[in-house]
């Protein structure tokens, strides 16, 4: 699958009015859209660049994203997935528009997921800021297959990957910081139904 990614989440060259900030950092941010409760599958983006990439750093973020997917409850399924998950390494700098939202776990505690029937006047508002990310970023996308919108951005700055085997090394813990920002299991997990060792089995 290679959707087109129509959302204001997606990182955008260029400069607002906001803040700037430049450090090294791990954050994410959130479409009040998303209907995080109810992903129970994904598989990955395919088309050209990283995502495609039959090597082994492609491969090591590939296979570090589904060991974390899958101790959270989410089975790969490359048939009608509910969420597609892309990634991509940028060098150098990179100004990247986020958002300041509460913790993604409270806001959907509150159970208030946004629609296109949520009138305007109960919609939450997103309060952009600008970042200088430096060093290097790794960016992870999780994009919700049915309606073809990004709904969460995780990224990490001071991104370098070296050659060899430093590089997966790299790679892995990148991942893994960035997902400790996506604490959300499934249904099914949080009520004791799947094992965070099994059900991971690939639909076709």
């Amino acid at each position: 699958m290679k959707p087109t990614i129509t959302l204001l989440l997606l990182a955008a060259l260029g400069f607002t009015s906001c803040m700037t900030t430049r450090e090294a950092r791990v954050d994410s941010d959130y479409s009040y859209r998303g209907n995080f409760r109810h992903y129970r599958t994904y598989d990955f983006v395919t088309g050209t660049g990283l995502t495609s990439d039959s090597s082994r750093l492609g491969q090591t973020l590939r296979e570090a994203i589904q060991q974390r997917f899958m101790a959270q409850g989410y089975r790969k399924a490359t048939r009608r997935p509910d969420m597609l998950v892309n990634f991509r390494v940028y060098e150098g700098d990179m100004n990247f528009h986020g958002f300041q939202q509460e913790d993604l776990s409270q806001w959907i505690k509150r159970n208030i997921e946004e629609n296109d029937e949520t009138p305007k006047e109960d919609r939450q508002g997103y309060q952009p800021v600008r970042l200088l990310l430096a060093e290097g970023t790794l960016l992870v996308t999780l994009i919700d297959v049915k309606t073809n919108r990004a709904v969460w951005n995780g990224y990490a700055s001071g991104v370098t990957v070296p050659e060899g085997p430093m590089g997966e090394i790299v790679l892995k813990r990148s991942v893994r910081s960035i997902l400790d920002r996506y604490r959300v299991f499934t249904e099914e997990f949080a009520n004791g139904n799947v094992s965070p060792t099994g059900g991971n089995g690939t639909e076709r």
